[in-house]
């Protein structure tokens, strides 16, 4: 089972590996510590833009920037859509019902995506 701290790391890696995503490394993106969700099977974590968080211009926010999951077993990165609300794709992933398409899974050990 990974830690709080080594599931944070995973995260951020993550998110460094999606830098050309959010316009690449001009870009700095954080993790918002204060929005973690702690899940017996793992952390889900919300992001933002540096530049926004400390300007407010919403300019700067970033467009399409869905929850993921990091799970406690495995390190793998589940990444969550933004068509519907975290609740119902949390109680997807739960119930082993996710929808997933080639991007949903990312391993870091790999630094590759899946869909399973």
């Amino acid at each position: 089972m990974l830690t709080d701290q080594e599931m944070l790391s995973i995260a951020e890696r993550y998110l460094k590996s999606r830098a050309e995503k959010f316009g690449g490394a001009d870009i700095e993106v954080v993790i918002l510590t204060e929005r973690i969700i702690k899940k017996p099977y793992g952390n889900i974590y919300d992001y933002q833009s540096k530049e926004f968080l400390l300007t407010g211009n919403f300019n700067k926010t970033l467009v399409g920037n869905a929850s993921f999951l990091v799970e406690k077993k495995t390190g793998r990165v589940v990444g969550f859509g933004t068509a519907g609300r975290l609740e119902d794709y949390l109680k997807a992933y739960e119930n082993g019902t996710l929808v997933t398409a080639l991007n949903t899974y990312w391993y870091p050990d790999e630094d590759r995506f899946d869909y399973k």
